[in-house]
């Protein structure tokens, strides 16, 4: 199974998850500015809230997406005041023609002092065990 891992992080919360994320199933964790230029049946996508929804980058990359270049998208990422950002990716991804899987992992972020120190390391870890579930 070819597995990629994308991440877009303001302040440095997504990138720890992803970086988690990455390392549990052997492959390196890149920011959305790197295409997705290989076939990845898995796509981990991290990223989070800013403004009540996802970054107009994530949605740009999202749509950006070759549909004949991943298998599905699994969702990942951390808040510190709103849950998951799932719906909204996965409006995205249905434009893209993309499936979503319904499975995600988030938690808590940081932000102005707002949940401080979070993702910790027990959610890295957490994230680190997802990405195991969903690889088999």
């Amino acid at each position: 199974m070819k597995v990629a891992v994308r991440y877009y992080t303001k302040g440095g919360n997504t990138r720890r998850l992803a970086e988690a994320v990455a390392e549990a199933v052997g492959i390196e964790a890149l920011p959305i500015s790197t295409p997705v230029e290989e076939y990845a049946d898995i796509l981990f996508l991290g990223n989070s809230y800013y403004a009540f929804s996802i970054d107009p980058e994530v949605r740009a990359f999202i749509r950006s997406l070759d549909k004949s270049k991943v298998g599905k998208i699994v969702n990942f990422g951390s808040a510190a005041m709103l849950n998951s950002t799932y719906k909204k990716v996965k409006a995205e991804a249905d434009k893209a023609g993309i499936p979503m899987d319904e499975r995600e992992f988030h938690c808590r972020g940081e932000f102005k002092g707002i949940h401080k120190g979070k993702p910790d390391a027990e959610d890295c870890r957490a994230a680190a065990e997802f990405a195991k579930m969903i690889v088999g």
